[in-house]
């Protein structure tokens, strides 16, 4: 099966809200499970950690009343899987804190989100999602 891969797509709407958000993931590890990575691999563990953040920041960074969120998994090579969270607010690019412990309060319940998805995904980024929206990508390795 993961031998014969020419590309992969799924895509989803979601409702903007918490429980949208665990859903986002929760589809993740099925649709990797039916691609063929059992959701208790590493490569769909850490899709999931990825997905659960993205979701999660455009639920609370980049809601607009209304509006759902758009999650896209695309696999168009063997061994990489291209995770896209696309939201309304293209007015709030991501901000990633710096992991420097002299300006990051290592007290805080909120923040490590984006430094998680950057020690997890090989790369990461932004685009424009038209008509005045962003897609939040972030490619992972599977193998």
């Amino acid at each position: 099966m993961k031998s014969q891969i020419s590309t992969l797509h799924f895509t989803q709407l979601l409702s903007a809200t918490p429980r949208g958000a665990r859903l986002a993931r929760l589809l993740t590890t099925n649709q990797l499970k039916e691609w063929g990575w059992p959701p208790s691999c590493t490569a769909s563990e850490s899709a999931a950690l990825v997905v659960a953040e993205l979701a999660a920041n455009a639920v609370t960074h980049a809601r607009v009343r209304g509006r759902s969120f758009r999650l896209s998994l695309t696999i168009d090579a063997p061994d990489t899987l291209r995770v896209e969270v696309a939201d309304p607010r293209g007015d709030r690019p991501p901000q990633p804190r710096t992991a420097n412990a002299a300006a990051f309060d290592l007290t805080a319940e909120s923040g490590r989100g984006l430094l998680l998805v950057t020690a997890l995904a090989t790369t990461w980024g932004t685009a424009p999602y038209p008509p005045s929206g962003k897609t939040v990508w972030a490619c992972l390795s599977l193998s």
